[in-house]
């Protein structure tokens, strides 16, 4: 029987990765993203659409947020494949399947295909946010090279974010339908990918000396298998991590809500684009910024320090009535969210080895979307007991200030007495 198996480029002790490789990466990065923004901007024509459902309230907004429920189920196990298995044949299958699910609802009617369609969706982000992340520490594992892409992978996404969200709302205008047929762009992507990408080795990924780096494949599974997951180490940041998803997400979910809650129409997917747009280019400021002021500052103050502008952002749009109030509000917290991410994913995954890499991202991966998958339904919840969403964003700053406050003093350095 013929080997039918990804091709991969021939194993040499010399491969390194270059902008091109990065760009693909970011490429496939882009497309979880792509899930969550590209339909924010017709969220109200779906509430309207599907009003008559029961639950519809909730199941709306699950239509994007329940990928990321998917992607914190299923990441840990995509780790495990990545370590176990490999990275890049994971990475291709899962780009070709994204293209036929993600374009499901472009021909759907009914709202429980809908949800299903959305299921398998976030189950192929999972494994592509997972590779990709991984893959970018292997490729990049120089502490510069690294910050430096997992800053522009959210620089990246965010702008592609802003793109997407622009284009959900002109598309938009057609009809809810249209947007979704946008998912097919992954099967270029993984095109690229199948003839430009390739499986590290430990020693490409920096992990023993070059001269070692002809070990087989096999071998760099047996050791996966015996390395276990860093709990003790990466425990704490995980649940920080788990709050930033939710944090990140509120007004990436909820803006067209706030917007709408103005006075502006539903049907108005220009205007809520414009807006979301804005917050999201905020978003990919923060994130360019990382890579600079992770040479300088360290995680206990970065961390910190972009948990207390999403606060103060958040505490704006609660405490200003309207559009005054949602757009100043709405970029500086937005400014902290693209700070946070790169700060985050760092602080748990580079510190981790080639044997458990796939596992720790996997792990880190589900945190953040599992609390992007929390947000419609506390915000749901608490907008009940509340009495309206701006207060909800306002509470959820405060908290961020809090956590904040709290990664500040455990990450505070610490000194140690000298005796005489």
């Amino acid at each position: 029987m013929g080997d039918t198996s990804i091709a991969s480029p021939p194993v040499t002790a010399t491969r390194r990765a270059g902008v091109w490789q990065a760009i693909l990466l970011l490429a496939g990065s882009c497309m979880p993203v792509l899930g969550s923004v590209l339909i924010t901007p017709i969220l109200p024509q779906l509430s309207e659409h599907f009003g008559a459902i029961a639950g519809a309230e909730v199941l709306v907004p699950m239509i994007v947020a329940i990928p990321a429920l998917m992607i914190a189920l299923f990441a840990p196990f995509a780790g495990q494949i990545v370590d176990r298995l490999g990275r890049k044949p994971l990475l291709v299958t899962a780009m070709i399947a994204y293209a036929l699910v993600g374009t499901a609802p472009a021909w759907l009617e009914a709202l429980p295909a809908i949800l299903v369609s959305r299921v398998l969706v976030g189950i192929c982000e999972a494994a592509i946010m997972t590779v990709c992340t991984t893959l970018i520490v292997d490729y990049f594992h120089e502490k510069r090279r690294r910050d430096r892409y997992l800053g522009l992978q959210t620089v990246v996404t965010t702008l592609a974010a802003t793109a997407f969200i622009v284009l959900g709302g002109a598309l938009g205008v057609g009809g809810w339908h249209t947007p979704f047929w946008v998912y097919a762009i992954s099967l270029v992507v993984a095109a690229f990918m199948i003839v430009s990408l390739w499986e590290p080795t430990p020693a490409e990924a920096g992990e023993v000396a070059p001269a070692a780096s002809g070990a087989v494949a096999s071998d760099s599974v047996n050791v996966a298998a015996k390395v276990k997951v860093p709990w003790a180490r990466i425990g704490v940041p995980l649940l920080v991590t788990l709050f930033g998803g939710l944090t990140f997400y509120l007004l990436v979910l909820e803006m067209s809500y706030l917007v709408v809650g103005t006075g502006i129409a539903a049907t108005d997917t220009a205007a809520i684009g414009g807006v979301a747009a804005a917050a999201s280019l905020a978003t990919a400021i923060g994130g360019l910024s990382f890579a600079a002021l992770s040479r300088r500052l360290r995680h206990g103050v970065l961390i910190p320090v972009a948990f207390g502008m999403q606060a103060v952002g958040m505490v704006v749009i609660w405490m200003v009535p309207g559009m005054p109030g949602i757009i100043p509000g709405a970029l500086v917290a937005s400014l902290g969210s693209g700070l946070l991410l790169p700060s985050l994913v760092t602080w748990v995954v580079s510190a981790a080895e080639f044997a458990d890499r796939g596992r720790v991202t996997g792990w880190w991966t589900a945190a953040f979307y599992f609390g992007q998958f929390l947000t419609p339904i506390v915000v749901a919840a608490l907008t009940v007991a509340l009495g309206g969403l701006p207060t909800v964003v306002g509470i959820a700053g405060v908290l961020a200030a809090i956590v904040g406050f709290g990664v500040a003093i455990a990450l505070r350095p610490r000194t140690v007495a000298v005796t005489a």
